[in-house]
């Protein structure tokens, strides 16, 4: 029996009743047509996620309560694919909520593997931040409770050690969005012109089962692109200005987006929030855990225009098949759009570089058939770098192969981008931010502030792959501050919230 190749593997059905494949170090002599030959892009309608609902409210609590749980979907059509979803949907239910109003979120583990919940972009108490070893085994769940303090797109997310990677790419991800008055007091594109765009690529057999595969622990590159779960999909668009919140749920795979007509997306808003004014660009780089803030204005096309969101693609990724494309916007109506672009968004107090106290360097590299950062993997017990509550401090994130990128997450700070490789940020990129795009053989110099709380985060790369195999730190703010194993979960049954 030949030892089959990885496009082979890919093409090899999934085992029976939905199940996931797991191609490492196995041998088949059967193979299944690959899906992406079965799936005609913009055929699918688009869909967005569903808002969840609190199950009560007080006066400055909103209270909510999502059970991880597999679940049977149709991703392809007339398929039946297995997922790990929150509330048995991928992506998980959008959470919308106001800044400074409190959130207590219960996540119930009904699933046969731990999990720990990581609310990405929120400055969390050390004990709420998806720690991750604080684990919530099957039949436990945990309240964690979140300030609302920052207006900006969050997603929460599946932080498990050694296993973030397979757990997300099972569905576990999903939008939390925050707005304050400042924002909802914009003229921007709002209701039902503001809408949530999750990307993430996915292979299946065929027989709709999921196909993970992670090239000797190297990366995931799904052949399949959704976008709010459906394939390449195809939306109905009137001549007007729209918002789009998009988040990249992938696992490893970057995107360079662009409108197929050429024109300019208008980017109003980074990771953290609005930024200070719109910035014009062609295309832009959209690494893994990246959220940009974007309107495209289809007032510039004439009805039945076709607009296809595609994806130009990056080093390093396995451009192939139809990758290239993302979803396309049918520009199918007229309608009168009283929305604008402000020329100021935001008031933002950019740090400089004399606000720093010191600088610290960090070399993302592989060694040892182990992602690690200054040489180094995760260890619980060591701490690599002690800032103070409130000080400044310049990191320089360092790349130095031309075989991988690494967006750099780093949690609890608003960060900027000071330059890349001596030069300056993208257009796109000059606001506050929490991942870092750190390309082939590129020195990217970040600058923050490290508050609001004391107490150990995590930063590491958001390749989901190298985070679980062993691109991961922690930084300690001050001293004393909150264990983050302190708020550890509890057994179900549950009392109500």
């Amino acid at each position: 029996m030949k030892k089959v190749t990885r496009r082979e593997l890919l093409k090899i059905a999934a085992l029976a009743g939905g199940g996931i494949l797991l191609p490492i170090g196995i041998q088949y002599r059967g193979y299944a047509q690959r899906t992406d030959e079965r799936v005609e892009p913009f055929t699918l309608a688009f869909r967005k996620p569903p808002v969840l609902n609190p199950v009560r409210s007080d006066s400055n609590t909103d209270y909510y309560e999502i059970a991880m749980q597999i679940a049977q979907v149709e991703i392809l059509p007339g398929r039946r694919t297995q997922i790990w979803g929150y509330n048995g949907i991928f992506p998980g239910p959008t959470i919308k909520q106001r800044k400074h109003r409190q959130s207590v979120v219960r996540f119930i583990n009904n699933l046969s593997i731990n999990t720990s919940v990581h609310l990405h972009g929120m400055p969390s108490l050390p004990q709420y931040d998806g720690y991750a070893e604080d684990l919530i085994s099957p039949g436990f769940y945990k309240d964690y409770v979140y300030p609302n303090s920052v207006a900006s797109i969050m997603w929460y997310h599946d932080h498990a050690i050694g296993k973030t990677s397979f757990n997300a790419y099972m569905g576990l991800a999903g939008m939390y969005i925050v707005q304050d008055d400042e924002e909802l007091n914009l003229p921007l594109p709002s209701g039902d012109y503001d809408i949530p765009l999750i990307i993430h690529d996915k292979t299946f057999a065929a027989n709709g089962s999921l196909i993970f595969d992670d090239q000797a622990q190297h990366s995931v590159m799904g052949e399949v692109i959704t976008v709010n779960g459906v394939p390449w999909p195809r939306m109905e668009v009137a001549n007007r200005k729209y918002r789009f919140r998009v988040l990249n749920t992938s696992i490893s795979r970057s995107y360079k987006l662009a409108l197929s007509t050429g024109n300019d997306i208008t980017v109003i808003g980074t990771d953290d929030g609005l930024m200070p004014r719109p910035m014009n660009t062609k295309d832009m780089r959209l690494g893994m855990a990246e959220r940009y803030d974007l309107i495209i204005d289809f007032s510039k096309y004439s009805i039945g225009t076709q607009v296809e969101l595609q994806n130009l693609g990056l080093p390093n990724n396995d451009n192939t098949g139809n990758t290239n494309k993302i979803m396309r916007f049918d520009v199918v109506r007229s309608e009168v759009d009283n929305s604008s672009i402000p020329s100021t968004l935001r008031n933002i107090q950019f740090l400089s570089e004399s606000d720093a106290v010191r600088t610290r360097e960090f070399v993302f590299d592989r060694s040892n058939r182990m992602w690690l950062i200054n040489d180094k993997g995760w260890d619980k017990n060591r701490v690599d770098a002690n800032p103070q509550l409130e000080e400044v401090e310049i990191w320089r994130l360092r790349n130095t192969s031309g075989l991988w990128f690494h967006p750099v997450h780093v949690h609890l700070i608003e960060g900027q981008i000071l330059d890349r490789n001596g030069q300056p940020p993208f257009v796109y990129e000059r606001g506050l931010k929490d991942v870092f795009y750190v390309g082939e053989n590129e020195t990217v110099r970040i600058i923050g502030k490290f508050k609001p709380n004391i107490g150990k985060y995590m930063y590491h790369c958001h390749n989901m792959v190298h985070e679980d195999h062993d691109m991961m730190s922690q930084f300690e703010v001050g001293q004393g501050g909150i264990d983050p194993m302190s708020a550890p979960p509890k057994p179900l049954p549950a009392p109500p919230l």
